[in-house]
């Protein structure tokens, strides 16, 4: 990679409820070290990704760093697709999803050291629906309880864990899925159907061990029910996958049908009810830096 000369950092401010003073200081402080000069953005809720691209086309950037979750992430990557800008993570999200399947420690230093370094992998992504998604999709009980977590006050895993019983005690599982591969279609039964472009959820829970970000295919999951002992080794990271408990299908493109309206999310971040998902790898890939 050439030398790093100017580098815009995107900071989401009220992500995961954390301060980013931090992070921007010391990214401020080894940039200046190296002589490369720093433009940093706040977002605001209002027209980031216009801004993001007008700033990108505007300037010469070797490197685009990110301080926020997934949805700051994600919404650079959209802002990004057509600029082959590598990016950096500094996870500062509710639970990172991308960055625990990245590996990207929490150590603020060896993060700079990745966003520095000279590494990088080109990763796949999906499009579902016309929206991009970097690591997991789902429609089903995640998806009610990532929306349910959304109205809560306490953020981070423990407003995860205090959703998670109203969610079951509510929640009209199982869900009828109707998948079209290749023409062909058939029916499925389950709590929660997933896109997985990567193994991990951000929370750590290991549902696709064999998964890779940058394989050129996605894996359906079909989790067909309700089973204590399968999830607590899921998020044990077990990597025996119960085909009794998980269904899992390689594929490049697919489509699924819902009877009814069913709970839908992209990357941690609740979109709506959905009746119909079409989902098929991107041919554009993600430069992001990592080990």
């Amino acid at each position: 990679m050439k030398e790093i000369q100017k580098v815009l950092l995107i900071v989401n401010p009220i992500s995961g409820d954390l301060n980013k003073k931090n992070i921007i200081e010391t990214v401020e402080n080894e940039l200046l070290k190296i002589n490369a000069r720093l433009i940093t953005f706040k977002t605001t809720g209002e027209n980031d990704q216009d801004k993001i691209k007008k700033l990108v086309a505007e300037n010469t950037f070797d490197r685009v760093f990110i301080a926020g979750g997934d949805g700051t992430i994600k919404q650079v990557a959209e802002a990004l697709i057509d600029f082959l800008i590598p990016i950096a993570i500094f996870p500062a999200g509710s639970a990172n999803g991308l960055a625990v399947n990245l590996g990207i420690p929490i150590n603020l230093e060896e993060q700079l050291k990745i966003a520095l370094g000279n590494k990088h992998t080109e990763m796949d992504m999906l499009e579902i629906n016309g929206e991009l998604c970097l690591h997991i999709s789902d429609l089903g009980l995640n998806a009610e309880l990532i929306k349910n977590y959304e109205h809560s006050r306490i953020r981070g895993k423990m407003g995860y864990l205090l959703q998670s019983i109203p969610t079951l005690w509510e929640s009209k599982y199982p869900f009828e899925f109707e998948i079209e591969l290749n023409n062909k279609r058939f029916t499925r039964k389950g709590i929660l159907l997933a896109f997985a472009n990567a193994k991990k959820y951000g929370t750590g829970a290991n549902v696709n061990p064999k998964g890779k970000i940058d394989d050129g295919v996605f894996e359906i999951l079909l989790f067909k029910n309700f089973d204590v002992l399968e999830i607590l080794k899921t998020l044990r990271n077990e990597t025996d996958v119960n085909s009794e408990f998980v269904e899992i299908i390689p594929v490049k493109s697919a489509r699924v049908f819902c009877r009814k309206p069913v709970a839908f999310q992209i990357d941690g971040e609740y979109i709506g009810e959905k009746e119909e998902i079409s989902v098929k790898i991107s041919p554009k890939k993600l430069p992001i830096m990592t080990y």
